[in-house]
């Protein structure tokens, strides 16, 4: 079943330190995070100074990846799994905290979460949720800034996610920045009804009605069946 994680693999590469006739040979070594993704194409992502996977993922084939990549399972056990696991730990407590309505504590915990990884998306999801439900908006700003530029954001598997954030976005004002952050979801998936559904709401707000026209029947004709784009246009329709 794929992806399939294998774990850490290092990396060594010749380099020459100096010049002239101070020049030495020297070896770097990087350690990166691997998955398989099929029979012959398989991913990797550097791993930071905390062990983790983070920065741009990417992919190669079998016979590349087999050349220049090595298992280290010692390093993966002891160092990159058990930072996998308080990393996850922590962006769960904050989600439930989030859902508490303890905005205090899921702040605290995204926060650790995101000194491990910076570029997480879960956890810069979680955060900018955070300062939206308290007005932070400054602090929202940069959030959406670190997710533009994530395609981890925008991932299938994090859809509930990206989505309850694009609404916070919208319904605590912020009009502008929730119409980048669901164009930006777009470019991912073109043919998500709900995410041309709320890009018609934010362009609503802002005033703009041909826009938000042009996406609700977009998201109309992937399903006709959405009834509260129908219920949307109707009430365009009476407004006209």
């Amino acid at each position: 079943m794929y992806p399939q994680i294998l774990g850490a693999y290092s990396r060594k590469q010749d380099q020459n330190v100096g010049t002239g006739t101070t020049t030495r040979a020297h070896v770097q070594q990087t350690y990166w995070f691997a998955r398989r993704l099929s029979d012959d194409d398989f991913e990797v992502q550097p791993l930071n100074a905390n062990h983790v996977p983070a920065g741009m993922r990417t992919t190669l084939g079998k016979g590349e990846f087999i050349r220049h990549f090595h298992p280290e399972p010692a390093y993966y056990e002891t160092r990159t799994l058990p930072a996998l696991k308080s990393l996850q730990k922590k962006i769960e407590l904050g989600e439930t905290f989030f859902q508490q309505g303890l905005l205090g504590q899921a702040e605290k915990e995204f926060l650790k979460a995101v000194m491990l990884d910076e570029t997480n998306a879960q956890a810069n999801l979680g955060l900018g949720a955070v300062y939206s439900e308290q007005g932070q908006f400054k602090k929202v700003k940069k959030i959406v800034d670190v997710l533009l530029n994530s395609d981890d954001a925008f991932r299938e598997d994090q859809r509930q996610q990206f989505n309850t954030f694009g609404i916070s976005l919208r319904k605590q004002g912020l009009h502008e920045d929730a119409i980048r952050f669901y164009t930006r979801a777009l470019e991912v998936d073109p043919h998500d009804e709900h995410l041309h559904f709320n890009l018609a709401r934010a362009h609503f707000e802002l005033g703009d009605e041909l826009a938000c026209l042009r996406h609700i029947e977009i998201a109309l004709g992937l399903d006709p069946g959405f009834i509260e784009a129908r219920k949307f246009l109707d009430y365009l329709g009476r407004r006209a």
